[in-house]
């Protein structure tokens, strides 16, 4: 059974998670972002239609190829020994072919699950948990 609230260490390194994150997302580096995954991970980009696998892996090649720019602010994090559940405001800019800028933003709900090699990795990454 896990332990209901683990050490501030526990939690930093569940928060670094999303810092990571947003750092590889920003450069383009898809085998660091797809790093961050569990190989059953479920991600929400686009509400009501879940991806897993080789469809993740193949939405988010599809996206990043975009150039998007990301910001995201831990609002919460509530973390056990294993299981981690984030609270972030984020917003994206996507560049357009006209030269301009698609702006998204929102609250994203994170499950992480901590591997036995230590690393935390998305279980379920939902960007939409809450629209503004």
């Amino acid at each position: 059974m896990a332990t209901s609230i683990s050490s501030p260490d526990l939690a930093k390194a569940a928060e670094e998670h999303g810092k990571r994150y947003v750092a590889a997302f920003n450069s383009g580096d898809l085998d660091a972002i797809n790093a961050m995954y569990a190989d059953d991970a479920v991600s929400v980009w686009e509400p009501g239609n879940p991806l897993v696998g080789e469809a993740r892996k193949a939405a988010l090649a599809e996206f990043i190829a975009q150039k998007p720019k990301m910001t995201a602010t831990l609002r919460e994090s509530h973390v056990t020994s294993t299981t981690a559940l984030l609270v972030v405001d984020w917003a994206i800019d996507i560049p357009t072919p006209e030269g301009g800028t698609e702006h998204v933003e929102g609250v994203g709900l994170d499950v992480l699950r901590r591997g036995t090699d230590g690393e935390w990795r998305f279980a379920i990454d939902n960007p939409f948990g809450e629209t503004r």
